[in-house]
């Protein structure tokens, strides 16, 4: 039988010209929190929808298999 897995997005950083700076400078503890409750970071996701195309915020995408496999 195929594992299955539960996501999570975690919107970070949500600033009005582009992400907050100190967003990005705390992110690795936030991965770090998640993957201590089994986790995984799949991708970070920044669109580009601030002032001249820079990101307004960015998307820590997360998975974890679940339990009813």
């Amino acid at each position: 039988m195929k594992q299955r897995f539960e996501y999570k997005f975690v919107r970070m950083g949500e600033g009005w010209l582009g992400v907050k700076k100190s967003e990005t400078q705390n992110y690795q503890q936030i991965v770090d929190q998640y993957a201590r409750e089994g986790w995984r970071l799949v991708q970070i996701f920044t669109p580009g929808t601030g002032a001249y195309g820079i990101s307004k915020y960015f998307e820590l995408i997360l998975e974890r298999p679940t339990e009813n496999a």
